[in-house]
């Protein structure tokens, strides 16, 4: 019995075998997507962007440009000279055409008919013929809108701003002709006056505004015609 135990003592004991790790699933695949592949076709080095690419090489990378091709509010660099003074010149046809809705108010204040007395001799033609208006809206809408090929979208986008503008003043001249007071006093007069000065400044403001960036080489956007004068021109 002792020598037994004098054996088991005496000799050297077997070292214990440690249990291998159990892997994480999909471990295998995680650790390829993180390291890079260096081998591409032909020999030549390649780089496979994984999960695991710094962050230094991604922040190297270039941020991809921002595409806006409808964006005109500022292109003052792209519209040339011609294009400027007929896109601005186009205003005048609506201004014009409402330019009676003013009556009341260059009467009241001389200054509006002295800062636009250049535009008299435009004035006088424009009325001239009753076919002109006509005839301009026909020569704006069918030889510019529509016309691709000779004007830019800078040029048709504002002509068609224009025309619609002028299609807005049926309402203001239908209400004249309608419900005009046939007396110079009372109420009604008066707020026949205030519409009708209230139409002639929005058409001057369009005019001043409108006439003004295009000269400038940046696109207007009037209200109420923006948006149909977009879907007109294409």
């Amino acid at each position: 019995m002792a020598s037994a135990v004098s054996l088991l003592l005496l000799s050297s004991p077997r070292p214990l075998r440690r249990a291998a790790p159990v892997p994480a699933p999909h471990s295998h695949l995680a650790s390829q997507a993180r390291l890079p592949s260096l081998h591409g076709r032909g020999g030549e080095t390649a780089l496979v962007v994984g999960v695991g690419v710094p962050r230094a090489a991604r922040l190297l990378a270039r941020p991809p440009r921002a595409s806006n091709p409808n964006n005109d509010n500022d292109n003052s660099g792209a519209v040339e000279a011609p294009d400027r003074l007929v896109a601005a010149v186009a205003y005048l046809y609506p201004f014009l055409d409402g330019v009676h809705h003013g009556r009341f108010l260059l009467a009241q204040f001389p200054l509006f008919s002295t800062l636009l007395s250049p535009l008299a001799p435009a004035a006088r033609l424009f009325r001239s013929s009753p076919l002109t208006p006509f005839l301009l809206f026909l020569t704006l809408y069918f030889a510019v809108v529509r016309n691709q090929q000779a004007f830019s979208r800078f040029v048709r986008f504002n002509a068609m701003q224009a025309v619609a503008l002028d299609v807005l003043l049926i309402f203001p001249d239908l209400l004249v002709q309608s419900f005009a007071p046939s007396t110079g006093g009372g109420i009604g007069f008066e707020l026949f006056q205030s519409m009708e000065s209230t139409v002639f400044l929005f058409l001057l403001v369009c005019l001043v505004y409108g006439g003004g960036a295009c000269l400038l080489g940046k696109t207007p956007r009037l209200p109420i015609v923006a948006d149909a004068a977009e879907r007109q021109v294409m």
